[in-house]
């Protein structure tokens, strides 16, 4: 008979997963809404066009490193190498820590354009980007806090080559997390 820990466990990814479904719908929604508004206040010659924030494409390739590193991280713990995890680990939060200071710079540059997220001066337009990398960044944030707890354990010995679950979870929430940003700078760029 399973215990309840191996209940959880066998559990967790395809939980996982059903809370990967749910972001992609709450994006896809908040995507849609852009299109329209953009659709709709065009037309009435209402939409301000602008150039995103260049911190974004910063952000943008410290998000993509920090895949990047977190797959190497992954890729040594299966060889059985903790230390190679540690490091991969504290350099991917390093990484996730300087996407998320190069978002607020962002905002920074967005209002040092006058592009206001709402209140006067404000556009639809530029309250959409404000509200979709708000919101990309809140996901992020529980990647961050993902990744301390993974961090804390591997510096406890918790992981090893027979057995990573918590990491191969933290994997996949990671680079979903990546490929989301990517998709919506991208998004962003091209239906401006």
């Amino acid at each position: 008979m399973e215990t309840l820990a191996q209940q959880r466990r066998r559990a967790s990814k395809p939980l996982l997963w059903i809370g990967i479904g749910s972001i992609i719908m709450a994006f896809a929604g908040l995507t849609s809404g852009y299109v329209v508004s953009r659709t709709t206040l065009v037309a009435n010659e209402q939409w301000l066009t602008f150039e995103l924030p260049s911190a974004f494409i910063n952000s943008t390739i410290a998000i993509l490193l920090s895949s990047t590193l977190l797959w190497w991280a992954v890729s040594q713990i299966k060889k059985g190498n903790l230390g190679g995890l540690k490091l991969g680990l504290a350099l991917t939060l390093l990484l996730g820590l300087a996407f998320a200071f190069l978002q607020v710079h962002g905002w920074k540059q967005l209002v040092d354009e006058e592009i206001f997220f709402a209140g006067a001066g404000s556009n639809p337009a530029g309250s959409w980007v404000y509200a979709i990398s708000l919101f990309h960044l809140a996901h992020l944030a529980g990647g961050v806090i993902a990744l301390m707890v993974t961090l804390f354990k591997s510096l406890r010995g918790a992981y090893s080559a027979e057995d990573y679950h918590g990491v191969t979870l933290l994997s996949i929430y990671w680079h979903f997390v990546d490929l989301l940003w990517v998709y919506l700078y991208v998004f962003l760029t091209l239906i401006r």
